[in-house]
């Protein structure tokens, strides 16, 4: 296996936004817009995975599994809605759970979460 590259590091939270390891990508806790609509978190943590993934050279469409991370799992349609909007039909397989966040803001703060893994060989 070629170098191991993490990228998008935070110290405080000892983690890696993304880790490039032989032909895969690891992106986790893609997040946005936290506070906002379940539509505006679900495209905010979107936004935030095209950024990860633009760090390596990627994009959407490399991504080939999700774990998507609900406070209310009944908001999956909402998800789907998005991912036909921003996937272009080249969507990912995926699993959805709840999960309490423990995150600042509580019940009206994070409502969605995204972890994926990208195919990244040329």
């Amino acid at each position: 296996m070629s170098e191991i590259i993490r990228l998008d590091v935070t110290e405080d939270w000892a983690h890696s936004g993304i880790v490039k390891a032989g032909d895969y990508c690891f992106l986790s806790y893609c997040v946005g817009n936290i506070g906002g609509t379940i539509e505006e978190q679900i495209n905010g943590a979107f936004d935030d995975m095209e950024r990860k993934l633009a760090l390596v050279g990627l994009t959407l469409e490399n991504v080939v599994h999700m774990d998507c991370l609900f406070r209310d799992v009944w908001n999956i349609p909402i998800m789907e809605k998005v991912i036909k909007e921003r996937f272009g039909g080249k969507y990912p397989a995926r699993k959805s759970i709840q999960t309490e966040f423990a995150h600042i803001g509580g019940e009206s703060g994070l409502q969605f979460q995204a972890d994926a893994i990208a195919y990244c060989k040329a």
